[in-house]
């Protein structure tokens, strides 16, 4: 299980989510069995999601984030519902590319430097909210705080990490994002900075045993935080037989009728979570006639 925190400044100026996504970064990495690179864009990209939907109040919301940039990596998919358990996959998985020059995994070179961050808000209530900003560098946290200061209009700070074992196993993941609220005094705004300034990498800080209270107590140095939540989180796949076959249903008869032509089972795979669901062709043609 991961463990997300929620806290917010003594003055209500700033607030500050912290999410520890260890397991379920390396949940996703056993699922699609990705490369080290990918492992960390999907981590990275999970973690975002995971803290966005947190914010989210309603419990039939969702948020979903979208990175198609010009990499190899091509689309990263992220899905989070609104107690911050996160779903996602990448189109490729295994992309090899040599380290970055800072000795790191190149991130942006998978994704790419070229493309869109794609944010879509489902709120339950009829025609979600999309916003779509150009892709800043491929490592997306800057993605993401580009994504708040330009669609909503909010100035973030936003870190993520995800540190991959020679083993290409997980061993730590996680991030936080930080933003000024309405009002926010000009000392808060000069002390976060100061803050943000001395923090190391977030993927680090994990590795070494740092709680996401001790991530937070960092990041909101002398601005006498307040914990106002603290959940768990995992990794999570909705997907059902009933869910598969009404997607079938959806699909147009005809091409229904022409899948069950093939005398063997058709097999449909969830993306998120690779779970496989076998269709017989009498099965495929009660669909057609739904």
């Amino acid at each position: 299980m991961g463990q997300l925190l929620r806290a917010i400044s003594k003055n209500g100026g700033v607030a500050c989510y912290v999410a520890q996504t260890t397991d379920v970064v390396a949940q996703a990495e056993q699922i699609h069995t990705t490369s080290a690179v990918v492992t960390a864009a999907l981590g990275r990209l999970l973690t975002a999601a995971s803290i966005m939907g947190s914010t989210l109040k309603s419990e039939e919301a969702s948020v979903t984030l979208r990175m198609m940039g010009d990499g190899p990596v091509g689309a990263l998919i992220a899905v989070a519902d609104w107690e911050g358990n996160v779903r996602g996959y990448a189109a490729n998985p295994v992309v090899e590319l040599p380290l970055n020059s800072f000795g790191k995994l190149d991130v942006g070179g998978a994704v790419g430097h070229t493309g869109t961050l794609s944010v879509v808000k489902d709120l339950g209530m009829g025609d979600p909210y999309v916003g779509q900003v150009p892709i800043v560098s491929g490592e997306i946290a800057e993605d993401i705080t580009s994504y708040f200061a330009v669609s909503e209009q909010i100035p973030t700070v936003c870190a993520l990490g995800v540190l991959v074992n020679p083993d290409l196993t997980v061993a730590a993941a996680g991030g936080y994002v930080a933003q000024l609220l309405p009002g926010a005094a000009e000392e808060d705004i000069a002390r976060l900075e100061a803050n943000i300034q001395k923090i190391p990498a977030i993927s680090g800080l994990f590795a070494k045993g740092e709680t996401p209270v001790q991530v937070m107590e960092r990041v909101m140095e002398g601005l006498e935080p307040q914990i106002l939540e603290e959940a768990q989180v995992e990794y999570r796949c909705g997907c059902s037989r009933q869910r598969v076959e009404r997607a079938l249903a959806s699909i147009p008869k005809e091409e229904l009728l022409a899948m069950a032509e093939d005398p063997k089972e058709t097999e449909v795979c969830c993306h998120f979570c690779d779970r496989k669901y076998y269709f017989t062709p009498e099965q495929l043609r009660e669909l057609a006639g739904r």
